[in-house]
């Protein structure tokens, strides 16, 4: 399987709104194959596994559904289930004890 080579943008701006929506310190977010950051390190974020893998998840999702496909999922499982209850969120959350979903995964 070919790599998805992603970044990782800290004090990304889009992560701060998120971060002030939620009403948390540090949070992470995925668009495409970026990685935006806030109140976090990319230093903080490489040394959390589990978050590592979390967000892998989300970057395989979007390569799954497409970019737009991906939010609109999104969106609209927010709006029936809410952030905890989302599907994609819960599919991130069992990611983070699956060593495999980082294979072909490279940030750089």
């Amino acid at each position: 399987m070919e790599k998805i080579i992603c970044r990782i943008r800290e004090n990304s701006r889009l992560a701060k709104v998120a971060a002030r929506f939620m009403r948390v310190q540090s949070v992470a977010m995925v668009l495409g194959r970026t990685i935006h950051l806030h109140g976090a390190s990319r230093e903080r974020f490489l040394s959390d596994v589990a978050w590592m893998r979390h967000e892998a998840c989300h970057i395989k999702q979007y390569q799954r559904f497409g970019f737009f496909g991906f939010l609109w999922r999104y969106f609209a499982e927010y709006l029936r289930r809410g952030y905890y209850n989302n599907i994609l969120e819960v599919a991130a959350r069992a990611a983070e004890q699956d060593p495999a979903i980082l294979d072909n995964i490279e940030i750089i």
